[in-house]
């Protein structure tokens, strides 16, 4: 056998070797782990994913996995230590950026995933029980500086969206109010239902039909303007117009793998997220609980990871002023 033909041999094996991941993808089933609980703002945004991620890979089941604890780091470690072959993915939030500063002993670091890509910026609301008095956020104010530490306000558990919301709200009233914990925004939100607990900061992925329904109160929206749509929070006022100036928080969401995963398996999965955030289908759902379609350059690896790092940062300023001491 001369040379030439060796070199033709060995270059098609190597061309077969890098692509052969890539084209067996995928070859089982993919779990999409979601570290926190059914019937929570991530499940809404997990659930609209994977339809779209269905009509990307046809015949292949993709099925969620809800993982709910620590804030999310159960679920998250969960997927750190999953085999790296596209077969397990992880959906989180702006958790991802702060876990580091929240938990004293994290069982994986930024390190131990591949970044496939943002998928949406969330817009939170701050709403109160059914029967709560205040009708907006003048009144509450008000109600809260004369109730003070009575005042009580639900979270999803520490390191969790509504607990980051909470603490920023304290911080900007100047006033500690007594807060209680949930396994997840489901729960919190049954039991604002119920008149249990009085205020809850939470997505609006959440907390858009229950305000559209009139089963909460609303007082506003966390955005630096007001939204557009969906009706229901286009008619809310942000918080920051209502005096808590500079008052603003979104939430946003990313698609991550455990680390190893070969490259051609992440631009592939790179590749299918991209057309679901293009998805009509996709979108209209997304736009009707408040959610914008991230479309810049964070719907790219490379993007997505530096956008991480800044909000790793940013976060951890906040958080060092707000919060005293890690959560084991």
């Amino acid at each position: 056998m001369n040379r030439a033909v060796l070199l033709l041999l060995s270059f098609t094996c190597l061309s077969l070797a890098l692509a052969g991941p890539a084209a067996a993808y995928p070859d089982k089933p993919i779990t999409l782990v979601v570290p926190y609980a059914a019937g929570g703002p991530t499940d809404k945004v997990a659930r609209d994913l994977v339809d779209g991620l269905r009509r990307q890979f046809p015949g292949t089941a993709i099925v969620i996995e809800h993982t709910p604890g620590a804030g999310g780091t159960t679920g998250a470690t969960k997927v750190a230590r999953a085999p790296g072959d596209g077969h397990t993915l992880l959906l989180a939030h702006i958790g991802v950026a702060t876990a580091p500063w929240l938990y004293r002993h994290l069982k994986y670091s930024a390190a131990d995933f591949e970044y496939l890509g943002m998928i949406n910026d969330v817009p939170m609301t701050l709403i109160g029980r059914p029967g709560l008095p205040p009708s907006n956020f003048a009144e509450l104010t008000r109600w809260i500086r004369t109730n003070k530490t009575q005042v009580n306000l639900a979270h999803a558990g520490a390191g969790s969206a509504s607990h980051l919301c909470g603490l920023l709200l304290q911080q900007g009233l100047q006033t500690n109010l007594t807060t209680i914990p949930f396994s997840g925004t489901g729960p919190a939100m049954a039991a604002m239902l119920g008149d249990q607990v009085d205020l809850l900061c939470d997505q609006a992925t959440n907390t858009t039909g229950q305000i559209t329904s009139g089963t909460v109160k609303a007082y506003g929206v966390t955005t630096s303007q007001r939204l557009a749509q969906p009706p229901a929070l286009a008619r809310m006022p942000t918080l920051d117009e209502s005096g808590l100036k500079g008052f603003q928080v979104t939430i946003w969401h990313g698609l991550y793998a455990p680390r190893g995963t070969p490259k051609p398996i992440t631009e592939r999965l790179n590749g299918a997220l991209r057309a679901v955030l293009a998805d009509p289908a996709f979108i209209k759902s997304q736009q009707a609980v408040g959610a914008v379609i991230v479309t810049d350059d964070r719907t790219s690896p490379e993007g997505h990871r530096r956008f991480v790092a800044a909000e790793t940062a940013r976060w951890g300023t906040l958080i060092k002023g707000t919060v005293l001491e890690y959560i084991d």
